[in-house]
């Protein structure tokens, strides 16, 4: 038996057309209605998943690239992730939704109310997804920072929204039915916030997060006993992405999980969990205190034969094909690649401040920078695919992945993976169908949850 992790599901087209350029499309599902979202979250807590990321977009790009990244559906349009949530929370009763949300979007006490709302009606299975992003800053008329200064932004607001969620003292809620005493005011902290990028004052109007009331219960929830109410409380659980040093500080500092872009081989994980645990700990928190899952996109062939021809297919790539990958990578950079010259080597000047240095680090893959290679082999490498069973890439057969995942898990004491994709039911059983009873049989995917939502989730093992 190998040892237990997690896993979660990105859906990389945010809450935006699911099935697009695939056949899958042909189903007629509508993807801006609820129903293609809750077939495949139900499908995901069948399974044992812990969490759903739903990825997001405040902005459709610069005019440079806007075209670009609405052409197939890709970097645009995108509905708003946290209307979504309440109604894959319906359909479900333990899995996880963390939606991502960015501090220039919303100001601290209209995040802490909420959020805090939506973590009473989901019996404690709400988190966040908390991106930076300075190009959407004209969106919203607030001034552009550069990467740092966003990330210097996004701490202050997330310690504002914290402190919000806390202004309920211990003794503050008191739902003394016999007495009529609902709450007792002198307990409320009145948060009188003057930092750098924020100013308001509270204290917040919605209940703190460790209580069950004595009419309903949390979320309605009236059958839940005072035990399960204590294992759900806590706040949302904060997810980050950012991979760059000061990405890498927040999420030391802030977040319950870290949402991992990195090359997916035993010596780059550790590695990697080296760097986010150093994080946590200079801020006093320990290696508990934090999941590290990293994104992971496999593609599942029915044997070994079919995954050999699926790689050798891959490993002569047309230009055709190679513009195909240039105009998905120039969307996620909001910098157009299809104009460049496949056979020079790329300009970084051509990435402006606002581009994710993790973004752009993805682009280069195992190249150390842009003046090792031309633009040509830079995307041939992405093309070409390798194979689960030599350790070469991400092709294989169920067995083949397990395999890979629990060697991961036992060799680079890994936490568990996000898997990636477009959030159809198609994809969801294409991917997982034949891998989640192996899983389970070895011991890797859990088969029950327990009580405590989604931070009960993540501590489960």
């Amino acid at each position: 038996m190998s040892r237990p992790q997690h896993f979660g599901w990105f859906l990389s087209r945010g809450f935006g057309p699911q099935g697009w350029g695939q056949p899958s499309w042909d189903w007629g599902h509508r993807w801006q209605e609820p129903e293609l979202y809750q077939q495949s979250v139900r499908a995901l807590e069948q399974a044992g998943f812990d969490l759903v990321i739903i990825e997001d977009a405040l902005s459709l790009g610069n005019a440079d690239t806007l075209d670009l990244r609405i052409r197939s559906a890709y970097g645009g349009p995108k509905h708003d992730p946290l209307l979504l949530a309440p109604y894959l929370f319906d359909v479900t009763q333990h899995i996880g939704i963390a939606p991502t949300v960015n501090p220039l979007a919303y100001s601290p006490y209209q995040a802490a109310r909420q959020f805090a709302t939506l973590q009473h009606l989901s019996a404690h299975r709400f988190g966040i997804n908390v991106v930076t992003d300075v190009g959407s800053s004209r969106h919203f008329g607030v001034p552009a920072l550069d990467h740092d200064g966003a990330y210097d932004r996004a701490e202050e607001w997330l310690g504002a929204v914290k402190a919000l969620w806390h202004s309920w003292g211990t003794d503050a809620l008191i739902a003394d039915a016999a007495t009529g005493h609902f709450a007792d005011g002198t307990h409320l902290d009145p948060v009188r916030h003057r930092g750098e990028h924020f100013t308001f004052d509270g204290p917040l109007n919605a209940l703190p997060f460790g209580e069950l009331s004595g009419g309903g219960g949390v979320g309605g929830r009236a059958s839940a006993s005072a035990a399960s109410a204590e294992a759900r409380s806590g706040d949302p659980i904060v997810v980050s992405p950012g991979g760059s040093p000061r990405g890498l500080d927040f999420a030391g500092t802030n977040s319950q999980v870290q949402l991992a872009l990195a090359s997916l081989d035993t010596d780059t994980i550790r590695a990697y969990r080296q760097k986010v645990l150093a994080a946590a700990q200079a801020h006093g928190r320990t290696a508990a205190d934090i999941d590290i899952l990293f994104v992971f996109k496999p593609i599942v062939a029915a044997s070994p034969e079919e995954a050999d021809r699926i790689v050798a297919a891959s490993a002569h790539p047309s230009d055709e094909a190679l513009l195909a990958i240039a105009a998905g990578q120039s969307s996620d950079l909001e910098t157009d690649l299809t104009k460049l010259d496949l056979d020079r080597p790329i300009d970084p000047a051509i990435f402006g401040d606002h581009v994710s240095r993790g973004s752009i680090k993805g682009l280069l893959g195992a190249f150390d920078g842009f003046a090792d290679a031309t633009l040509r082999e830079i995307l041939t490498a992405k093309a070409r695919l390798g194979r689960f069973s030599d350790r070469s890439g991400f092709v294989g057969t169920a067995d083949e992945i397990a395999d890979f995942i629990a060697e991961i898990g036992d060799d680079a004491d890994n936490d568990g993976f996000i898997f990636s994709g477009d959030f159809h039911p198609t994809t969801v059983y294409r991917m997982l169908g034949d891998l989640v009873p192996i899983l389970r049989r070895r011991g890797i995917l859990r088969r029950e949850y327990g009580n405590g939502g989604l931070r009960g989730n993540l501590r489960d093992f």
